[in-house]
């Protein structure tokens, strides 16, 4: 007599589609309680020794992160004790943990030591099953990125507005130590952060270079040497000389949000999260944090649903919607609104953003609010 698993045999009652941090963050959230999660988490492309991705994740995501078991080492998550803006004629704006008497502003996160824990910790959740193709569940979530082939089948809107600029991404040896700073200074149309990886005294930076289209072939195409002295040109040489040593991914950058995060389409029930569901500038580092506070919002809904109600009642979905729709929308607007303000070419457009910037360093408890919305606090 054959064997059969009783558990292929029932139906799910969350099939997360999407196997990215806040698909695995999301499915082991919502495993303690005892749903019945399929994870269908499709192989990444990028080698893990090549990813140059790291993540800015404030206070509020590293709990969720811990409360899940999941937070890598401090060689992977660097606090940043200190942050420096620099605009393009003299404004300055500075944080610093210990003014605001928090333990960081944020931590720099290595992503593939985070997507190696997460992978690890659903491979020994009893109820996640790793799914080789998309089953049948009483809720789908889609959680495939910005690309995502499932919210086009479901006939989502997808509204994307283009920013003429693309992120070119790196990591950088620096002859000098980088003391747990995080720096970024805005240079017209360019807009460079170094963001410090590999612990407390590391010298090394993960580099994100935002810049106009025009400019992007050239800078791919530049030798190592080049690109770096372009570099140090660009951040006053702060941190000595630096060394590639990684290769160089780019991106277009986009805002982006989708016309419905939930719904019913030929029958299944669904909902949208991260950067399925919306796109922001990179300029605040805030892309990943609103994703798990995606993850945070549906798992609340789901965990604190009375018992008679499915995963997949309208009602829980819209209050979900609702809740993360508009701090997306929030978030989007002040980030359009400085990349826009910093790309304004012009002695005066110059001078009225550094005189903001100036204005804002000595604005007090309005800066200290700022920071703690930003460290999500």
């Amino acid at each position: 007599m054959p064997f059969y698993n009783l558990a292929m045999t029932q139906q799910l009652d969350i099939c997360i589609r999407g196997g990215g941090i806040v698909g695995h963050t999301l499915a082991l959230l919502l495993a303690r309680d005892r749903l019945r999660i399929g994870l269908y988490a499709p192989q990444p492309v990028t080698n893990a020794e090549s990813d140059v991705r790291v993540y800015a994740l404030n206070a509020k995501s590293k709990a969720l992160l811990q409360s899940v078991r999941c937070w890598p080492d401090t060689e992977h998550a660097t606090e940043v004790t200190a942050m420096r803006v620099l605009g393009d004629d003299g404004g300055e704006v500075n944080f610093s943990a210990a003014n605001l008497t928090v333990p960081a502003l944020t931590w720099i996160v290595d992503v593939p030591a985070l997507e190696s824990q997460l992978r690890e910790a659903v491979r020994f959740q009893p109820h996640i099953e790793i799914l080789d193709a998309p089953r049948p569940a009483t809720l789908t979530i889609v959680c495939e990125g910005r690309a995502s082939t499932t919210r086009a089948e479901f006939g989502v809107d997808f509204t994307a507005t283009r920013y003429p600029q693309h992120a070119i991404a790196a990591r950088l040896a620096c002859e000098k130590p980088h003391d747990q700073v995080a720096r970024q200074w805005f240079r017209g149309d360019d807009i460079l952060a170094f963001l410090p990886v590999n612990g407390a005294k590391g010298q090394s930076v993960g580099m994100v270079w935002s810049t106009p289209d025009a400019h992007t072939p050239t800078l791919l195409a530049m030798d190592e040497q080049a690109f770096c002295n372009q570099i140090e040109a660009m951040s006053a040489g702060c941190l000595g000389k630096l060394t590639l040593v990684s290769p160089r991914k780019a991106w277009a950058l986009q805002s982006a949000q989708a016309s419905r995060w939930i719904g019913v389409t030929n029958g299944i029930s669904w909902a949208l999260a991260g950067d399925a569901a919306h796109n922001v500038h990179p300029l605040a580092g805030q892309g990943l944090n609103l994703g798990l506070g995606d993850v945070a919002e549906l798992s609340e809904v789901l965990h604190g649903r009375a018992y008679w109600r499915p995963v997949n009642d309208m009602k829980l979905l819209r209050r979900y919607e609702r809740a993360r729709r508009a701090d997306v929308t929030a978030t989007d607007a002040a980030m359009t609104f400085l990349q826009q303000l910093f790309s304004k070419q012009g002695d005066g457009w110059q001078k009225l953003r550094n005189w903001g910037m100036r204005g804002f360093e000595r604005s007090g408890m309005t800066k200290e609010w700022a920071a703690r919305q930003a460290m999500g606090l």
